[in-house]
């Protein structure tokens, strides 16, 4: 049996925002460095979310988060920090300025290179002495507000996680702050969200409650995945995706499956990751179906599917409704670094609990599918 742990605060509900003034003041934040990216900025979401705040007040704003987090934008944020002398965090925006904003508190607590923190690492640092983190997610999808790491792409070219899952002293997932997200970013992320659900549900390990929430998630995203692209003002509609990113991350705990470990390899090369996790689905659940059992069932069940489903093509499906890429080749993937990308999936955490176990040869399989 796996240690039971749920630890983020979270404020969640449409006009959520309105708790930011209160979250800063409750940790003592009167400087925070605001954490986001340009094209939040450009679309006024960045705004919209500090409302409540009246602007940054003349706070310093880090807008320079890239699409798949770095040690070096870390360590750039953490500059900031230093010199602008913040005594706070708060990161709008997906999953890759929220990681980022972890990795900057990390920093800020104990400037050690970034390396020396993340869970891949023989012996990583314990986490120490963090500024206050509010965090207010714009997609639905990385769950990265209650997510209990910070995932990296590291100056040596790894992608992985830093473990930290006290950095965050509150969330603040406001649905409003999503009614803009184009169809595109909607369904990528919105399918990050699913396989978090599907994967951690389907991992071996023994947690009855993150199942119930994994399955809860799940439920939510598929039901609603297609509406909020199609239809991007659904209340209803965001509202339930923002739920089940969120019910998906806090399942991290049981652990993931072999569509991360691959992901994870792929997005060190600067992949979009939820636009990986849907190509890949549907290759690994055909390959884990025969170590499935009844989990098979109660997916199904949990989809409003016929019991004979083929869960495999109906993922694939639903990513050529949604308009996502059909597999690799077009994302621009160059075959040739199937070698050292199968290398790289083996060596990832997420590897360790897939229920079906895989050699360096499933994952060449697995790739040359997905292609």
């Amino acid at each position: 049996m796996s240690i039971l742990q749920f630890l983020t605060k979270v404020h969640f509900d449409y006009g959520s925002r309105r708790e930011l003034p209160g979250e800063l003041a409750r940790n003592g934040v009167q400087r925070p460095l605001f954490v986001t990216d340009k094209g939040l900025i450009a679309a006024g979401v960045f705004a919209m979310a500090l409302e409540p705040l009246g602007g940054t007040g003349g706070a310093p704003v880090f807008d320079a988060t890239p699409p798949n987090p770095t040690e070096d934008a870390a360590q750039a944020g953490y500059a900031m920090f230093t010199a602008e002398r913040c005594d706070g965090i708060v990161a709008v925006g997906g999953g890759a300025a929220l990681d980022l904003a972890k990795a900057i508190a990390v920093l800020c607590g104990d400037p050690a290179p970034l390396w020396e923190y993340c869970n891949r690492h023989a012996r990583p640092r314990p986490v120490v002495n963090t500024p206050p983190l509010v965090v207010l997610p714009t997609t639905a999808g990385s769950g990265s507000e209650v997510g209990r790491s910070a995932v990296m792409i590291f100056r040596n070219g790894v992608k992985a996680g830093v473990g930290c899952p006290n950095v965050i002293k509150a969330a603040i997932c406001d649905p409003e702050l999503t009614l803009g997200l184009p169809p595109y970013m909607t369904a990528a992320t919105g399918m990050d969200a699913l396989s978090h659900c599907v994967e951690t549900y389907c991992s071996p390990t023994i947690n009855p409650p993150a199942d119930a929430i994994a399955l809860d998630g799940l439920k939510r995203v598929y039901a609603n995945i297609e509406r909020a692209a199609s239809h991007g003002g659904d209340r209803e509609a965001r509202w339930n995706m923002m739920m089940g990113a969120l019910e998906g991350a806090i399942c991290f705990q049981k652990g993931m499956g072999a569509v991360h470990s691959m992901s994870h390899a792929l997005g060190a090369l600067n992949y979009h990751h939820g636009t990986l996790n849907a190509i890949l689905l549907p290759h690994v659940m055909r390959y884990n179906a025969q170590s499935l059992g009844g989990k098979l069932g109660t997916l199904r069940q949990t989809m409003g599917l016929p019991q004979d489903a083929d869960l495999a093509q109906v993922f694939q499906d639903l990513n050529r409704r949604l308009g996502l890429p059909p597999g690799l080749k077009a994302l621009g993937v160059d075959d040739a670094i199937f070698e050292s990308i199968a290398d790289a999936s083996l060596a990832d955490n997420a590897h360790k609990t897939n229920p079906r176990p895989l050699s360096r040869e499933d994952y060449l399989v697995l790739l040359k599918a997905a292609y």
